[in-house]
């Protein structure tokens, strides 16, 4: 993998890259489109880092900023999910070996859920950064699962639409913005990577179990991504 000249790191909330920040060497704060962007270096490599916040809309026009503005190359993302695999439990590590996008509907015209013509229902993230994750969690002695995670607008924490998501895109967690970003780093060639740590199971506790548990598995998630960073870096 060539090094990339500046990965852009995502999250949706402050709580979700506020850890990543904190990291970072010769940061300077960049407003632009009412947002902040923040450029510096981790082990020295390029980042900026951004939270977009919450839903598609705003991931949609981060991640194109930080592409076409800020000149980003590689897109990872960083943040927290709500689990729908029985087999994930609050603070397990997930990557997304695909994403689709949960409430998108014109199943009336005879598509599937999740799909509009000239897109697709399940779009792939990059290859090599997953298999720079699993380096990675296995140096850490990490355990990460793999699978689809399914983005919408919305907050799940319903029993039933968890199961219906599950069922329906074969989803193992899901969130409100990683489906975007896929479409926009699909679109414009940008490898990209979403990383989501579990902070509540899309249930009828769910919004309990996120604001208790939001910041400890923001921050598992920022320290991975930061990890990768510096795995890129010394690969390339």
């Amino acid at each position: 993998m060539d090094k990339p000249n500046r990965i852009a790191i995502m999250g949706a909330m402050p709580e979700e890259i506020e850890p990543l920040i904190a990291k970072l060497d010769n940061v300077t704060a960049n407003l632009y489109a009412n947002n902040t962007y923040y450029e510096g270096t981790y082990q020295g490599q390029d980042v900026v880092v951004a939270y977009s916040k919450i839903g598609k809309v705003f991931a949609t026009l981060t991640a194109t900023i930080l592409i076409e503005k800020f000149g980003c190359d590689m897109l990872l993302f960083s943040g927290v999910a709500g689990a729908i695999s029985d087999d994930l439990k609050i603070g397990d590590l997930v990557i997304a070996d695909g994403l689709c996008q949960h409430d998108l509907d014109i199943t009336a015209f005879g598509h599937p859920f999740g799909y509009v013509p000239e897109g697709e229902v399940c779009i792939p993230t990059d290859v090599n950064l997953r298999n720079i994750a699993k380096e990675v969690a296995k140096a850490k002695e990490l355990s990460l699962k793999e699978g689809i995670i399914a983005t919408g607008d919305q907050f799940v924490a319903d029993p039933d639409r968890k199961t219906w998501i599950g069922e329906t895109f074969q989803a193992d967690a899901l969130e409100m913005e990683g489906a975007s970003v896929a479409v926009v780093c699909h679109a414009l060639n940008i490898p990209f990577f979403i990383l989501r740590a579990i902070s509540d199971s899309a249930d009828m506790d769910a919004s309990f179990n996120f604001d208790v548990f939001l910041e400890s598995s923001a921050q598992i998630s920022a320290d991975f991504i930061l990890s990768m960073v510096e795995a890129i870096a010394e690969a390339s």
